[in-house]
């Protein structure tokens, strides 16, 4: 009976916290701008509600009374119950009104990041996020922390996560990837001027749609939309929602974001829903959820055999364009390395350089040794020393991320980590899925999909990330698996011996 009361006191928050969800995901694609006042409002006194619900004394009592009887639990039931102790715990720590002014803060912050990123000025912004960056330092506080303040951030998105861990894996990523990258940047560059050519949204956005048809993204439990930065959310495994940005001028930036956020969507549609409301029915880890996104987007989507079963699609739908494009000569344009500006559409190796980028700029954030006024020309200068490019105007700049004005301090290292699992976990699928790279040449993604529903999806928290690591593929993460995707790929592409 107590683990009863427990799932319908879940339940109850979760329809809570799904319904700020939905406020969230309307203020991000269909709100009027005149809404945002009412709508930070809207949201503050939910997010109030929540916290409330969560840290109730009652509730409390009920998980300290079936984490003490343990035997009168099954195994997935044990697992809930540890999972929302540790953020019963956690939650404990806040109080109400902190929670509210955060929600209210990250609403402000939104709006104002908007407004700077249009207009091209991050003065705008900088008032805001001020704000927001005391508001995460005072976060830290309240938490705790035993070396790093940002280990109190990090570890809510990447459990066990620590600065330790990650100052060696960027470690990895400056002694074996950059001078990889240097031998790239030595060879011939391959020609992708074709996709900066014009192609008509409306046309982009079917083609978009196609392909997440292909990979299965289910549109009778989810949708796609625009918005300013492609995101994914869930309210349930049956209502998940993604977006896509379009440019008419550049192909690239439609495609990858389709197939990255549908890997994300896949996720969320294989979690399962008997869990609703629970640890279990929930990802175990933004890492673990971002090597979903990113072995569709990388690993599949910017790989031959995808290009060479999408190649005749694209192609009537945009003929003009790319009636002499081989699905060869598309792939090397899918894979071009070189430095750029903007992180969603950074290629797959410098892409952990702009991640290095803005893990150091959080790390000294909330070390109090950067300034938020100092953001872009600290920003500006790391640019010029990691990629070798000159960073043009805030809104490339500085501005791009919608992350920190969401008050997602920590965030970003998700993403490397997640880059790492996917390759590891694609190997190890390479092995396991019989001509898993001829099916998908063939159009057929459901071998993949269903490989990931059985291994990683169906499991939600019930393993950490690294217990799901080691039973997936036999060892933890090993940066090595990669770095040899990374060379076998690229040194065809590039012709490096």
């Amino acid at each position: 009976m107590k683990y009863k009361a427990y799932k319908e006191r879940l339940t109850k928050i979760a329809d809570i916290g799904y319904s700020i969800a939905l406020l969230g995901w309307d203020q991000e694609t269909y709100m009027p701008e005149k809404g945002a006042g009412f709508r930070a409002q809207q949201i503050a006194t939910l997010s109030g509600l929540v916290h409330e619900n969560f840290t109730d004394k009652e509730l409390g009592k009920i998980l300290k009374k079936l984490d003490e009887n343990p035997k009168k639990l099954n195994e997935k039931q044990r697992r809930n119950i540890t999972h929302t102790l540790k953020d019963y715990k956690r939650q404990k720590k806040y109080t109400r009104d902190f929670v509210e002014l955060l929600s209210r803060t990250t609403s402000e912050c939104f709006q104002s990041w908007q407004k700077a990123r249009k207009e091209n000025n991050f003065k705008l912004y900088a008032p805001h996020l001020t704000k927001m960056i005391a508001l995460k330092r005072k976060e830290t506080d309240l938490l705790g922390y035993k070396k790093h303040p940002y280990d109190a951030l990090v570890d809510q998105y990447e459990p066990g996560a620590r600065v330790a861990d990650l100052d060696v894996l960027f470690k990895d990523v400056r002694e074996q990837l950059v001078g990889f990258v240097k031998k790239i940047a030595a060879a011939k560059q391959n020609d992708d001027k074709f996709m900066y050519l014009h192609y008509p949204k409306d046309k982009q956005w079917d083609f978009g749609i196609d392909l997440l048809k292909q990979m299965h993204y289910d549109f009778a439990a989810g949708r796609q939309d625009i918005s300013a930065h492609p995101f994914t959310t869930s309210f349930n495994a049956k209502d998940v929602r993604v977006t896509t940005r379009i440019s008419e001028d550049n192909l690239k930036s439609m495609i990858w974001s389709c197939i990255h956020e549908g890997g994300h969507g896949l996720y969320e549609q294989g979690l399962p829903d008997s869990e609703y409301g629970l640890p279990l029915g929930e990802a175990i880890s933004l890492g673990i959820h971002e090597s979903q996104s990113r072995l569709w987007e990388n690993m599949v989507g910017r790989g031959l055999p995808y290009w060479k079963a999408n190649m005749p699609l694209l192609q009537k739908y945009f003929p003009e364009n790319l009636k002499n494009i081989s699905a060869e000569q598309f792939y090397k344009a899918s894979n071009i390395v070189t430095p750029s500006f903007i992180r969603t559409e950074a290629d797959e190796l410098t892409y952990h350089f702009h991640i290095l980028i803005r893990y150091e700029i959080e790390k000294a954030l909330m070390e109090g040794k950067l300034q938020v006024k100092d953001l872009p020309e600290y920003w500006n200068a790391r640019y010029k020393e990691y990629l070798g490019i000159k960073v043009p105007n805030d809104a490339e700049g500085v501005l791009q991320d919608i992350h920190w004005s969401h008050g997602s301090i920590g965030y970003f290292p998700t993403y490397s980590l997640g880059s790492f699992y996917a390759a590891q976990f694609y190997a190890t699928a390479k092995k396991e899925v019989k001509s898993l790279e001829g099916k998908i040449e063939s159009g057929n993604m459901l071998p993949l999909l269903e490989w990931l529903r059985e291994k990683i999806h169906k499991h939600g928290k019930y393993y950490s990330a690294e217990e799901l690591c080691k039973k997936v593929t036999g060892e933890k993460l090993n940066f090595a698996h990669f770095m040899n995707y990374a060379k076998e790929k690229y040194s065809g592409i590039y012709n490096i011996k």
